[in-house]
């Protein structure tokens, strides 16, 4: 945001734009690391005087020996309670070696402090600490603090010497501090050792700034020029195509030669799209805002039987017949902005009716202003008779297949009647007659249920829709059931179902039929589960389920063909009949079963009874 606004308020030309920036990025990052290097020099310099103060001390510390100031102590013949004497002794064993630390590290002080004699021993150099000998530290003074914690502690501030950053060493012995070692530096000395070195960094800053600023120039002044290059250049091509660009040098030139052949693959991509819209099999058809007609390829010429001159600027509904009543997706597209994809819908053509597939959308211009809309066809017209001649093959296919069942369970009760009446026909025995008799009338009358529920599954009863409870339905067919499934019959119905638009009479029989197989399926102590819901507004979904024997799955596939069954007296319709009902309702039905746990028929219902048709 910041660079925005110097940009805006400071720099109006190229070149003023592309100096700032690079003033902007060289300085910047210049500034910020090079105080991010001053401020970890600083402290690296400073954790190198703490390193170097707690090592003179440390050497201090083992100079003192073993022993402490108790082990020097131990060769002195005074007075035992002449605290003075003590100090005085101590001092000419230890100040020889203070002032040798001190010497060898310029502006360094260093010293011992005696806890049992709460006295300074030495303080080196002593030819200008040496008056220090013999006095405390302060009760606030932090060598007693450093002492009371047996710990080193660096502080900085105004003590003995003056403004110095102290670090204090414990004397340990025994586990106990006995007194504390310093060793010190004035802060002045300190600072000034720092702000040399921060002199030379200062120094190397505002020279590199210098000399980014210096390239900044040279570099903005040559990309400003080959800019203003290749700008000049784009506004001429805007007019001429064929005019390129002058190319300069470097990087800037290869992008030159790519504007180049870019304006030169629009001069030939302009016959190339001419060619391709020419050769597509799909027709396409373009308007402007005033619903005129401005491309049209030669597909869709063919498609509206017209020449692609003769409807270039006319209107786009002289294209179909006026009194065709036609609702255009294109013109849709055009007044509300809707896109539409993949629509199937009959375009009322001079010539004939088309079936087509059609997809809009609208047409902008660079700037995203729309400026028309445009639609492909796709002519499904052959297609769709090729897909009739399909159905019409895999009808005759299924018919054939239905005879051939028809055939097969038709046969096998007259074969039983042929045989029993070859055999009468010889016997005069009245006892004979009578013992046949019966099986023939019960070959007949399995004659005459095959043929029963035949005619039950190939009429082609249309569905009477009426309003349908279906949970009041379910409590209906079950009382109708009456003891036909033996297992415990189980309800699991949804208090908010809606009614459904249906045929109540229908689904009564797929309901009967679904609840007298799950029943046949098991023994007395199985269980059938029905149970409804509403998962969303447009349907409602009815789930018989048993706990029988299961279907094997080879044969799921096969349970809604007709005449398959794997029950020795089944016909194999009913669930051919389940399918073809819940079909004729615009619902489907699924079967899911596993051997040896049971069965589940699920009905998905939608609840308004309406056919899928075209959209237009």
């Amino acid at each position: 945001m910041v660079t925005s606004l110097l940009l805006k308020t400071f720099a109006k030309s190229l070149y003023a734009k592309l100096l700032l920036m690079s003033l902007l990025i060289v300085s910047v990052p210049t500034a910020m690391t090079s105080y991010t290097l001053y401020r970890q020099a600083r402290e690296a310099r400073i954790e190198e005087k703490i390193d170097k103060l707690f090592g003179l001390a440390r050497l201090l510390d083992d100079h003192l020996g073993p022993g402490g100031f108790e082990g020097l102590l131990a060769h002195y013949h005074g007075a035992p309670g002449d605290k003075a004497a003590k100090v005085a002794f101590l001092n000419r064993k230890l100040a020889g070696f203070t002032d040798a630390v001190a010497r060898a590290n310029p502006g360094i002080g260093v010293g011992y402090y005696s806890r049992s004699l709460d006295a300074m021993i030495t303080y080196g150099p002593s030819a200008e600490y040496g008056n220090t000998v013999g006095r405390p530290i302060p009760p606030s003074h932090p060598g007693r603090e450093v002492m009371a914690r047996n710990r080193p502690e660096v502080k900085t501030g105004l003590l003995v010497r003056g403004s110095i950053m102290n670090a204090m060493w414990p004397i340990r012995r025994r586990g106990e501090a006995v007194g504390y070692i310093w060793s010190n530096e004035l802060t002045d000395d300190i600072e000034r050792q720092i702000r040399a070195r921060d002199h030379i960094m200062l120094s190397v800053t505002i020279v590199g700034i210098a000399f980014g600023i210096a390239l900044a120039h040279i570099m903005s002044s040559k990309l400003a020029r080959d800019v203003m290059l290749i700008k000049n250049g784009l506004s001429r091509m805007q007019y001429d195509l064929a005019q390129p660009i002058r190319q300069p040098s470097g990087e800037i030139g290869e992008i030159v030669v790519s504007i180049n052949a870019m304006a030169k693959s629009l001069l030939e991509e302009r016959s190339l799209n001419e060619n391709i819209l020419n050769s597509i099999a799909d027709g396409v058809v373009a308007i402007d805002e005033e619903r005129r007609v401005t491309a049209i390829n030669p597909a869709a010429a063919r498609m509206m039987g017209c020449r692609a001159e003769e409807v270039i600027g006319r209107s786009y509904h002289t294209l179909f017949v006026a009194e065709a009543h036609f609702t255009s997706m294109l013109l849709d597209t055009l007044e509300t902005g809707r896109e539409h994809v993949g629509m199937t819908y009959d375009f009322p053509a001079h010539d004939q009716t088309f079936l087509v597939n059609a997809s809009s959308s609208l047409l902008n211009d660079a700037s995203g202003n729309t400026i028309g809309a445009v639609v492909v066809l796709k002519d499904l017209t052959e297609q769709q008779r090729l897909h009739k001649q399909i159905m019409r093959a895999d009808r005759l296919a299924g018919l054939g297949e239905l005879m051939a069942g028809v055939a097969h369970e038709i046969r096998n009760p007259l074969t039983s009647i042929r045989g029993f009446m070859q055999h009468l026909s010889a016997s005069d025995s009245i006892e004979e007659w009578r013992r046949y008799a019966p099986l023939i009338v019960a070959q007949v009358d399995n004659l005459n249920k095959i043929i029963t529920e035949l005619l039950r599954f190939g009429r082609q009863r249309p569905p009477s829709i009426g309003p349908v409870r279906l949970n009041n339905l379910i409590r209906e067919i079950i009382v109708l059931a009456g003891k036909e499934p033996k297992a415990n019959i189980v309800l699991d119905l949804h208090d908010g179902l809606p009614v459904i638009e249906a045929d109540g009479e229908a689904l009564g029989q797929v309901l009967l039929n679904l609840i007298i197989n799950a029943g046949q399926a098991m023994d007395d102590s199985g269980e059938i589960t029905i149970s409804t819901i509403a998962p969303n507004a447009d349907e409602v979904v009815v789930t018989v389920a048993d706990t029988g024997a299961g279907i094997a799955p080879e044969n799921l596939e096969k349970v809604f063909d007709p005449f398959f069954s794997t029950k020795p007296t089944g016909t194999g319709l009913g669930l051919a009949m389940v399918h073809r009902i819940v079909d004729a309702h615009y619902g489907t039905v699924t079967i899911e079963s596993t051997l040896g746990e049971g069965t589940r028929v699920t009905l998905h219902l939608p609840i308004l009874h309406r056919a899928p048709g075209r959209l237009s």
